[in-house]
């Protein structure tokens, strides 16, 4: 399969900003360390070769000692500014200040210590180089509930512990359950923690804003029988590019190929077609799956299949039980997960 765009511009950028400091480096190392072959090392050094600044002329462009290469070693002589650091404009600083002032206040990153300090690091040191324009931003996420539910919950999480809760759905039932925590995120305006309830002994999703006392014990949280794992997408991302999923779908979705960017479109005899694409944004692709679960015919790899089930199986079992997220919702979510259920569970 031919090589993203956006995947080679990274190494070709990474290759001027190592050599730069480096020195003369052989093609086969620098092959090793971007994760490439001797031969493709060739071609980048080729088009970087072509490359530089506006006017693309002699003198603006990335220059190699030629006699270097011949040798089988990759000099650069000349990055062209290259390797200065991205200077971001006013408003794109703005924007990042407050995406990351966003991202902050959710729960998943106040759950996690590590990424709650790599987020909050990033923030200082663009609030210091943006100056006053950062002050005039005001980001105001919905309330995630009680204080003190959000912040037993994070360390639940946190310390993979189970948690005591009292909750009330939108009938003004309440009960109390023990679960085991899993997640929590948000979407559209509300947080919600996703569980397994020992009440119900099934998957149950809960929102935050109901909660209305939560308790960590001390007691570790299990494995439990049909409980989806989920896809472990640090693991798959460790490669340096988005893990690739394959979706074959039923001739009206053709729209799908059409306005999402994939890697591939193949036809299939009897009308349906099969896409390739690279999952980015796996959050987005589950719920688009769910929806358009009476069009999808099979979901690849299996980690994915299964992760779309899990998420469909769940959704319906709120209806079952009416503890989560279902109230209020409209019976239309239902039948998409109804259907990604059954059609992952084929597949």
């Amino acid at each position: 399969m031919a090589e993203r765009a956006d995947d080679r511009l990274l190494r070709l950028l990474g290759i001027v900003a190592y050599l730069d400091g480096a020195g003369p480096v052989s093609v086969a190392d620098l092959a090793g360390r971007f994760g490439t072959t001797p031969a493709q090392i060739q071609k980048d050094v080729d088009a970087l070769w072509v490359s530089g600044t506006p006017g693309y002329w002699p003198d603006d462009l990335i220059d190699f000692d030629a006699a270097s290469i011949d040798r089988g070693v990759v000099h650069l002589t000349e990055a062209r500014g290259m390797t200065r650091p991205l200077r971001l404009g006013t408003r794109e600083a703005v924007a990042l200040v407050a995406a990351l002032r966003a991202m902050k206040a959710t729960g998943a990153v106040q759950a996690d210590p590590a990424r709650s300090a790599v987020v909050e690091s990033a923030l200082r040191k663009l609030t210091d180089a943006t100056g006053e324009a950062a002050s005039a931003v005001d980001v105001r996420l919905a309330p995630g509930g009680d204080k003190q539910v959000v912040a037993a919950i994070s360390s639940a999480l946190a310390n993979r512990h189970r948690l005591r809760i009292r909750y009330v759905t939108s009938s003004d039932v309440v009960s109390e359950r023990d679960v085991d925590p899993v997640r929590l995120h948000t979407q559209d305006e509300f947080a919600y923690l996703a569980a397994w309830c020992y009440r119900a002994q099934a998957p149950r999703t809960f929102r935050v804003d109901r909660i209305l006392e939560a308790t960590e014990t001390d007691v570790p949280v299990q494995a439990h029988p049909g409980q989806e794992p989920e896809i472990d997408f640090g693991a798959l991302f460790a490669g340096g590019s988005s893990p690739l999923a394959t979706i074959r779908f039923a001739p009206r979705a053709r729209w799908f190929a059409e306005e999402v960017p994939v890697e591939s479109v193949r036809n299939l005899p009897d009308g349906d077609f099969e896409v390739t694409l690279r999952v980015t944004n796996p959050g987005w692709l589950r719920s688009t799956l769910i929806r358009l679960a009476p069009l999808v015919r099979s979901v690849s790899p299996q980690a994915l299949a299964a992760d779309v089930a899990g998420a469909a199986t769940a959704a319906l079992a709120l209806y079952g039980d009416g503890a989560g997220v279902g109230d209020g919702v409209d019976d239309g979510v239902d039948d998409g997960a109804r259907d990604a259920a059954t059609s992952a569970d084929q597949h």
